[in-house]
């Protein structure tokens, strides 16, 4: 690893460092924009401290983390004592890492995959090709984007569970790019008895692992499952019955708890009448799982690690309990598409919606919760300027992404009867 990139590390290690020791961590770890009933730390400790003396943690409505993550952080907190935040500081360096690293492995394959094209590709399309720079410049790139994210930032000082998830993430998409099946099936497998909603990464991982063949989809997928089991196994022996399926995947899926947060479950189900809940639980669950995933497989599939990063970013928008540190993981990912960025035509919309969405955010939570002077409505339409910046911003892409594939064909410029002709993707 170069030096500036060591150099870049250490400076977020001590970033992280300070404000997971400052007030600012005490603040992070209380804000519904950062922890959620899923990844609070608070919940985290709750959970440990149950397992920890021979209590069922899932025998009440607290504790949602599976019980080999608690066990993971019962025996860590024993072995570290009071340096626990140090993990969580090392595992978001080691995300940044990965995802260094993933990057670098990305661009050498679709420069070895580009200079298969060349010769079909239109003249003047340089700029939209893959250059021996993009090595160098995109996988750092990258390793800011994650590194001085604010949203990364105030995440690892929260000290929430959505650490583990980027990290668990970043290995898998290594695996997915390095086309390793076992270490791709182990990390999604994880993440996904925990959260659910990473089960739609399986779309890319069959177009990089089946290889377009019916017996390695099947291997693939029996490998995946296995694992699955391997893990509800060794969930079941941790706490001796299955009551933890209901209180973690059973908790989202029927999204019990209503507290506020960034996304759009909790407004809709606060004011939902409750003959119409499971309608709209079954609708809002589809939505944010099966609904985008077969015909953007379709839509991109020649680009497994495109699908990965929009599939990634709709779960984090559409999830029911989402946060900051999700939406951290998936803009990180953005440089990887340097070369189709000048094809995004709402990138200043987008950058007002973050900006200003996430200023107004925790001004009105107060002004709802402690001054009484505003109400959810105005809570609620500040997440939902948050939500729609980044589904402009992920169609943009989708946009953007298509666009520069039918250019480095075509060329930029396209003359009909002498004249230059708009390109208008329907």
């Amino acid at each position: 690893m170069h030096r500036n990139t060591l150099k870049w590390l250490i400076l977020g290690g001590l970033i992280r460092t300070y404000l997971v020791n400052s007030e600012v961590g005490t603040i992070m770890a209380n804000r519904v924009e950062i922890a959620t009933p899923l990844n609070s730390f608070k919940k985290a400790q709750e959970g440990i401290y149950l397992l920890k003396h021979n209590i069922d943690p899932y025998a009440g409505d607290m504790v949602h983390e599976i019980p080999l993550m608690l066990w993971l952080l019962w025996h860590a907190m024993n072995l570290l004592q009071g340096w626990l935040p140090l993990l969580y500081v090392m595992l978001d360096l080691m995300t940044a890492i990965v995802l260094y690293k993933t990057s670098q492995l990305f661009v050498r394959k679709k420069l070895s995959e580009q200079s298969k094209d060349l010769e079909h590709y239109a003249a003047g399309t340089e700029d939209l090709q893959y250059q021996p720079i993009d090595e160098l410049t995109m996988p750092r790139c990258v390793l800011l984007a994650y590194l001085f994210n604010p949203l990364a930032l105030f995440n690892c000082a929260g000290l929430t569970c959505t650490i583990f998830s980027n990290f668990l993430l970043s290995v898998a998409l290594y695996g997915l790019v390095d086309r390793r099946a076992l270490l791709f099936s182990l990390c999604v497998a994880l993440e996904a008895m925990r959260n659910m909603y990473p089960i739609v990464l399986l779309a890319p991982a069959v177009l990089v692992f089946g290889k377009k063949q019916v017996k390695p989809i099947v291997y693939f997928l029996f490998l995946f499952i296995s694992i699955c089991m391997i893990i509800c196994w060794l969930n079941y022996k941790i706490v001796g019955n299955w009551r933890y399926l209901d209180g973690t995947l059973g908790f989202i899926f029927f999204y019990r708890d209503l507290q506020p947060n960034i996304g759009l479950f909790w407004y809709f189900f606060t004011e939902m009448f409750e003959h119409f809940r499971t309608l709209f639980l079954i609708t809002f669950q589809m939505n944010a799982t099966i609904l985008y995933m077969l015909p953007l497989t379709m839509k991109v599939r020649k680009e497994p690690i495109l699908l990965t990063t929009i599939l990634i970013g709709l779960m984090s928008i559409f999830r029911a309990y989402p946060c900051l540190g999700d939406v951290s993981f998936y803009l990180a990912l953005l440089p990887l598409w340097k070369r189709s960025l000048k094809f995004m035509a709402h990138n200043f919309v987008v950058f007002c919606l973050f900006l200003v969405s996430l200023c107004i955010l925790p001004t009105l939570w107060h002004l709802w919760i402690y001054s009484g002077s505003a109400n959810a409505n105005f809570y609620f339409g500040a997440t939902l300027a948050f939500s729609t910046g980044q589904i402009f911003l992920i169609t943009d892409l989708l946009y953007a992404q298509v666009k520069r594939e039918f250019c480095l064909y075509h060329g930029l410029k396209i003359v009909v009867d002498g004249k230059d002709a708009k390109i208008v993707l329907g």
